[in-house]
């Protein structure tokens, strides 16, 4: 018994988790490598491991002749016999030619060799264990880091690669910490598998609820989008196929224990939970609720819900710097623009949110919104019914700038509406 290759064998496939046989071709190709180069003119060596009792044997393909001439390559009738009786003449035989000094030279020349065969076979194994894995939860220990990257070490040896894109903003992360991220991606590369995790994407969230709510990993409900502003709050619309099953409900889980679990594995981030609906009315109603919407108008062409809300709505119905109303967007895919009602405005807000509607057109600005608003001209659509003689009056218009202005408002209707209003 090969006392300290076994050990060897026995540490890489115990620590390492790398196949024995593997392990054993590596070392044999290696060795074959390593005598080949050790002298110009050596023998072509067949190396033999003993799978059993790990004793290494090299063998040398040799002609067999009446006169050696080259002793590398061939061999004479008599010593191929003392080897095989049954040799003959012109034959190529095979004989063990194990050098004297082969298993301590040729197994220190071989040691990079083995150790690159055996970490290519350790990057094979990873990628076959994680190749088909993406879209699953893994959880892993922060390694290190390289600037924004995160490192992550997972099971069987792999790392996880969690670039600064793909974090959460609001979260900080420690050498050692556990944490769980989504796998986005498997990529097998020349360096070795690259497996690309995120804590930031929607589907992180998907997955966490599928965890979660048994309805939902079941077939019984289904997640139709989520919207997510990673770390700071997320919308996920769901619908039940089962009319006995709330699955706003169902998600929310006893007492929000479900609901809790997901937001406590997210470090707080807010999830708003969304009835889906088919009539994107109805869906926009949902989403932005608790606000109480007055009014609501579809535009398909455009695909723009136009929502109107008393003013004490506005800022529920719009969040926390637009929050509400752009994670609404994302999850509807329509644009959403959010009104006070100008029935419920004084005259003060009517001459503002004019003023800042004109102002919002390219070609118009705030400065010349104000001097339209207060001659009459409140909308596009105003300047557009008027005769460039009137917008002339206007103090500081010229002929020329009447005429930018109304081209200007023409553009803005035309682009919202798709035509030009007679």
């Amino acid at each position: 018994m090969n006392s300290e290759l076994s050990a060897v064998v026995e540490y890489m496939e115990r620590e390492r988790g790398v196949d024995r046989e593997t392990i054993i071709e590596a070392i044999e190709s290696a060795l074959q490598n390593a005598e080949r180069k050790s002298t110009e003119d050596a023998e072509d060596l067949r190396v033999k491991i003993d799978r059993e009792t790990l004793d290494i044997k090299a063998f040398a393909s040799k002609k067999v002749v009446l006169t050696v001439n080259d002793r590398y390559n061939e061999i004479s009738l008599g010593e191929a016999r003392r080897a095989n009786p049954s040799a003959q003449l012109d034959e190529t035989i095979e004989i063990e030619s194990t050098p004297r000094n082969f298993g301590r030279i040729a197994a220190q020349t071989a040691k990079q060799t083995i150790l690159q065969r055996i970490r290519q076979a350790e990057k094979s194994r990873i990628f076959e264990d994680y190749k088909d894995r993406a879209g699953e939860i893994v959880t892993g220990s922060v390694r290190r880091f390289e600037r924004s990257t995160v490192l992550i070490e997972l099971d069987h040896g792999a790392e996880g690669v969690m670039p600064s894109k793909e974090r959460v903003p609001t979260e900080e992360y420690e050498v050692g910490e556990r944490v769980r991220a989504y796998i986005v991606a498997v990529t097998d590369r020349e360096a070795g598998p690259e497996i690309l995790l995120s804590r930031a994407h929607p589907d992180f969230v998907r997955r966490l609820f599928e965890l979660e709510v048994s309805e939902i990993a079941d077939g019984t409900m289904e997640i139709r989008g989520i919207a997510r502003e990673a770390g700071y709050r997320s919308k996920v619309a769901v619908i039940s196929h089962d009319e006995r099953v709330d699955p706003v409900g169902a998600c929310v889980g006893i007492r929000g224990m479900r609901v809790k679990n997901i937001v406590r594995e997210l470090n707080g981030e807010k999830i708003d939970i969304v009835r889906w609906s088919d009539e994107i009315k109805t869906l926009v109603v949902n989403s932005l609720a608790p606000a109480k919407l007055k009014h609501v108008e579809v535009d398909e062409p455009t695909r723009t819900v136009t929502v109107t809300v008393d003013t004490d709505q506005l800022s529920l119905a719009i969040g926390k710097r637009g929050q509400n109303a752009r994670l609404t967007s994302k999850l509807i895919g329509w644009r959403v623009d959010i009104q006070k009602d100008e029935e419920a405005m004084d005259f003060e807000e009517r001459v503002a949110a004019a003023v800042s509607g004109l102002a919002a057109i390219e070609g118009i600005g705030p400065e010349w919104a104000e001097k339209l608003v207060y001659a009459g001209f409140l909308t596009a659509e105003g300047i557009m019914a008027a005769d460039l003689s009137d917008l002339e009056v206007i103090e500081d218009v010229t002929p020329e700038k009447a005429q930018e202005l109304w081209s200007a408002a023409e553009k803005a209707y035309t682009e919202k509406h798709g035509e030009i209003k007679e």
